[in-house]
């Protein structure tokens, strides 16, 4: 399926690339231009009441991972525009596809893989109250948060229900609240460093790449960028047919889906129990797993597949060996196996282990504003590495921003005092004001040089806050915090910049939208929650996946409640962090010494929380990528088509998805018909 010939990229010889990036993005000195005009409204009303039901559905059954909603709107809307004898700009395209993305994806829950508007948020608290893994606590969760246990809105699973009203409310403001911040943030965080560092970014070329492409079929003009993305979108819609459509057609007719590909893995687990015991051993069965190994950068890859594989075949068997796994019984699936040695090891090893990654972070962050100050002393005042905004970019005074910011973080203090009048407000203050932007700014260098916010924060500092703070209760973990990290905003500023888009493009369409996705967020996950429990096996991905996610969760929340110190204690050990700080900061020390590349170890101690069945496939697809494709197309070449195979790929399953989903939906709906 991979296969692709190489005289598929060479139609027209003179249009091969050069270097990769005027290949990508054309003439860096073209004007900028707006990109949000009525065009993004329509699109932005098509996306909300036709696009996003079904990136919902989709996202519940296999993950929020295949971008049904984005490129897939945007293709459509290049199809009506052309029988339109309307043109489209990249710029315009640009917005398009932000303006789907934005909708389909706002308000991922907890990392629980949903996506959908804000009210997937809502939808994972309703599971968690009533979740097993929660029963003890359930009755303790604020109403404010989800309603009581018992109510008509619960066992009618009906947003409408009064009951609903005041977490909706505090949904509403904490959302506005998180735009606001995140955008001001991220907008300061571009500015230094892309003008200041001229960081590389390297995943932002995979949609500002695909816009590029897909105006070039707009304007009638294509060349070697559509037939890239075409590639990657045949090979979209062939792994969808099977990964998506199946198991989404079958659901509507039987009572258990067919699923030719188990999502998101093969669990053989409990087959190797007696050859690798305690070990989580799994295929990863998501294919854009594979093809993100051809656009993350190379030593990254490595490392995550190296520390993951070494915990899975050496690591684990050791440490259940030595009686260090002791919840572990034979028997125990992939997620159970999880479960119990993070409470046995890994969570304390972790902490330790992110600590490292933390400080280097940190200090390498440190390191470069010091270089730009002593360049600036050696100019006379003046940094040469500063580069001034370009003209037309739409920049804003950075005091203005600063503005925003500050009023935003400030209203997240006022709404946790008003909420939580007993938990001390300067807690929140100092998260809001001083760790949010400078870990921020960490994880922003690190997208801008890996692509990953590989050591962005050190680990678990919300939840220390909150066990030392001597706070009695559980709300404080239901409550909107604001310990943010901001630094994947600064890669859309990248995305806009790279295409030649007008800031103002982004901030007029996010206002737009932030109405938008309520509206249609709302409606459109009480018509999903009506048709079936939420998880249930109508949603394998949720169904398999949340248990572990309640779990994990419950453990912390139980900690600040009487008691519960010493359980948490229990689980975290100091000796265990103490060799997790000792083992990443030496393997960093040796590495260092060696000259292996910085990208390695932040690669290292990501895999440390990422079991085999998410590295390995990545890991092949960077291994095809370096040995094989770039081989054969030459380094150049390839790094220029990959970024928009891999959103071709996006747009291929999508649409697949998309076809499925609709029958789904429109057979189901018509099911509930009572004539």
């Amino acid at each position: 399926m991979l296969s692709v010939r190489e005289d598929q990229f060479k139609e027209n010889p003179e249009e091969e690339p050069e270097d990769a990036h005027t290949a990508l993005f054309g003439d860096p000195d073209e004007p900028y231009k707006d990109g949000f005009n009525l065009k993004t409204v329509w699109a932005c009303l098509f996306v909300g009441f036709i696009m996003l039901p079904g990136s919902i559905y989709l996202s519940l059954v296999t993950g929020g991972q295949t971008g049904a909603a984005d490129w897939v709107t945007v293709i459509l809307f290049l199809e009506i525009a052309k029988r339109s004898l309307v043109k489209m700009t990249r710029q315009e395209i640009m917005i398009l596809y932000w303006a789907a993305a934005g909708l389909a994806a706002a308000g991922n829950a907890m990392n629980t893989g949903i996506t959908g508007g804000p009210f997937s948020h809502l939808i994972w608290e309703q599971y968690f109250k009533q979740s097993p893994e929660a029963a003890s606590i359930a009755t303790m969760i604020p109403s404010w948060v989800v309603p009581a246990l018992g109510s008509e809105a619960l066992a009618q699973r009906d947003f409408f229900n009064p009951d609903w009203f005041i977490p909706i409310g505090v949904l509403i403001l904490v959302t506005i609240l998180f735009t606001i911040n995140s955008f001001s943030m991220g907008y300061i965080l571009f500015r230094v460093t892309n003008d200041i560092e001229h960081l590389p970014f390297p995943l932002a070329k995979v949609q500002a790449g695909g816009a590029t492409a897909l105006a070039e079929t707009s304007q009638k003009k294509e060349g070697w960028r559509w037939r890239a993305f075409s590639i990657g979108t045949v090979i979209g819609v062939s792994w969808g047919l099977i990964y998506v459509m199946i198991p989404i057609l079958s659901s509507t007719f039987l009572v258990t889906p067919i699923t030719i590909l188990p999502i998101p893995f093969i669990d053989f687990t409990t087959s190797l129990k007696e050859v690798l015991p305690a070990t989580m051993i799994g295929i990863g069965t998501d294919l854009g797993a594979l093809l993100a190994g051809f656009v993350i950068p190379f030593w990254v890859v490595i490392g995550s597949f190296v520390s993951s594989a070494s915990i899975g075949l050496i690591g684990n068997p050791m440490l259940y060996h030595f009686g260090i796994l002791s919840t572990w019984e034979p028997g125990m699936s992939l997620i159970p196996t999880q479960i119990s040695n993070n409470i046995d090891f890994w969570l304390s090893f972790t902490i330790g282990s992110s600590l490292v990654i933390g400080f280097v972070g940190f200090g390498a962050t440190i390191k470069s504003i010091m270089k730009s100050n002593r360049e600036k002393k050696e100019s006379g005042g003046v940094s040469t590495t500063v580069m001034p905004p370009p003209e037309g970019r739409g920049d804003i005074p950075l005091w203005i921003v600063g503005v925003f910011w500050f009023l935003s973080t400030a209203g997240f203090v006022v709404l946790l005092y008003y909420l939580i009048p007993s938990f001390p407000w300067w807690i929140s203050a100092i998260f809001g004001f001083l760790w949010s932007p400078v870990f921020s700014y960490i994880g922003a260098r690190m997208i801008g040089i890996t692509g990953s916010p590989y050591g962005s924060s050190f680990p678990f500092v919300r939840e220390a806050s909150f066990l030392l703070s001597g706070y009695k209760g559980l709300d404080v973990w239901f409550a909107p915090i604001p310990i943010f990290e901001h630094g994947g905003v600064a890669a859309t500023f990248k995305q806009l910049d790279l295409t030649k888009t007008t800031f103002g493009s982004v901030i007029k369409l996010s206002a737009l939208t932030m109405v938008l996705m309520f509206i249609c967020s709302f409606i459109f996950y009480s018509l999903v929650w009506k048709l079936n429990p939420i998880p249930s096996a109508a949603y394998p991905y949720v169904q398999k996946m949340w248990p572990l996610n309640a779990a994990m969760r419950t453990i912390w929340v139980k900690s600040t409640l009487p008691g519960g110190t010493t359980f948490i204690f229990e689980i975290i050990k100091i000796e265990y962090i103490l060799a997790g700080l000792g083992i990443t900061g030496g393997l960093f020390a040796l590495l260092t010494a060696i000259g292996a590349s910085p990208l390695f170890f932040y690669g290292l101690v990501g895999g440390l929380a990422s079991p085999m069945w998410q590295t390995m496939p990545t890991f092949l697809g960077a291994i095809l990528g370096r040995y094989y494709f770039s081989k054969r197309f030459g380094d150049e070449k390839w790094m220029s088509y990959v970024p928009i195979v891999a959103a071709g790929y996006g747009a291929g399953i999508g649409l697949i998805g998309m076809i499925a989903i609709a029958i789904a939906l429109i057979s189901k709906a018509i099911s509930q018909i009572v004539y």
